[in-house]
């Protein structure tokens, strides 16, 4: 149905690597990039760990995986089969001196790789780790932009037959996700407390955050708030976006924007459930500037790096491609047809000297707004990030 861009990267990875992992959220359609994959293999196994039958398979997992070296191996949900790495990596090296390098193992999961490692093994040298985000606007039909954004970029989400159905589902995803799936990493979190805190991060969308703050209006810790954090991050669902840091005679922000990485889902935790509420809420500049910031930020090759730049002074800019060989590109992010550039990110682009200036705002020509600023869609800018790989 959708063509996923990671695709021919995953499958590339499979050919050089011993294991690949494939990360992303839940329901974010993994498994259906795999058994896509696994049509390229004349002989593979596919286990999902949350079968009792199949979990059951891996009672003895060394003998069992042994049985199967001469086939790709893809285990859903990994972290449901705690002290498998080691085993892993003792299979891998195995094979390795008997002369096979390739791909052996496809492990699909649903956290990042420092909440992956297992009894301290994290495979390095032997693993390439891919994610696979939610839908991205590249991914989908041009006149479904709208609906992408506000909907979120979630298969089933997306896809829904109305907007009432989308919403049910987003609230039925973050319940279940709460009550099953979190307690899975994190089995003492107040699930209750967490939701209200996911919550706030919605609503402080794409701010600078104060996790004291955020700690005094829950009611808790900041140590216990700081853990909520890095739990959603290390989830998937939350993205921390760094300030730009140089020796340039500024004083810049040092605080981290954060922002919750689907817009469907902030939608749903702020009880947004149609267009019309959105487009009249608060947080929609906020929104939509976090929605065109995880599209880009997903769309960036291995070594380029996103930040935003923001001094006392009121210079700032929303995004910053910090490429390997030192160029930097300016993103300002604007909702309206007719985008304006404000004295803030010209002052910062003069701190910066960027190679490329963009505005990317809601239409789709591209035009120059003055001083070497392109007004782009979103869409032309993915490519252009395309292009410059």
């Amino acid at each position: 149905m959708f063509t996923r861009k990671l695709f021919k990267t995953l499958e590339s990875a499979v050919k050089q690597f011993p294991a690949v992992a494939l990360l992303g959220p839940r329901q974010v359609g993994k498994t259906t990039l795999a058994f896509e994959l696994k049509k390229h293999f004349s002989d593979s196994i596919y286990l999902d760990l949350e079968s009792e039958q199949d979990l059951a398979k891996l009672n003895q997992p060394e003998l069992y995986l042994k049985e199967h070296t001469d086939k790709l191996v893809i285990l859903d949900e990994v972290h449901r089969a705690p002290g498998l790495f080691p085993i892993l990596r003792g299979l891998i090296d195995s094979q390795k001196r008997a002369g096979k390098k390739t791909s052996q193992y496809l492990l699909l999961g649903s956290a990042s790789p420092d909440l992956l490692k297992q009894s301290g093994e994290s495979l390095a040298g032997r693993i390439a780790y891919l994610e696979l985000t939610p839908l991205l606007a590249s991914e989908i039909e041009p006149k479904d932009m709208e609906s992408l954004w506000l909907r979120g970029g979630f298969p089933d989400s997306f896809l829904a037959d109305s907007e009432e159905q989308s919403v049910l589902w987003r609230q039925n995803f973050i319940r279940t996700y709460l009550e099953r799936d979190v307690p899975q990493f994190a089995p003492r979190i107040s699930t209750e407390t967490l939701r209200r805190f996911w919550g706030m991060l919605s609503n402080a969308q794409g701010t600078l955050i104060n996790v004291a703050q955020l700690a005094g209006n829950l009611g808790i810790d900041q140590k216990t708030a700081q853990s909520y954090m890095d739990l959603l991050i290390d989830l998937l669902m939350v993205r921390k976006l760094q300030p730009w840091h140089s020796n340039i005679g500024k004083r810049l922000v040092k605080s981290p924007k954060v922002y919750v990485r689907d817009s469907g889902l902030v939608h749903s935790l702020l009880s947004i459930s149609n267009k019309e509420a959105l487009l009249s809420h608060p947080i929609i500049g906020q929104s939509w500037e976090a929605f065109i910031i995880e599209n880009l930020t997903a769309t960036l090759p291995n070594g380029a790096i996103p930040y935003f730049y923001k001094t006392s002074g009121g210079a700032e800019i929303d995004l910053i491609i910090a490429w390997p060989n030192q160029e930097i590109w300016a993103i300002e992010i604007k909702r309206s047809l007719q985008p304006k550039v404000e004295k803030g990110f010209h002052q910062a682009c003069i701190d910066l000297e960027p190679k490329k200036k963009f505005v990317v705002y809601a239409g789709q020509e591209r035009f120059s707004l003055g001083h070497d600023v392109e007004a782009i869609s979103l869409l032309d800018l993915s490519n252009e990030i395309k292009k410059h790989v």
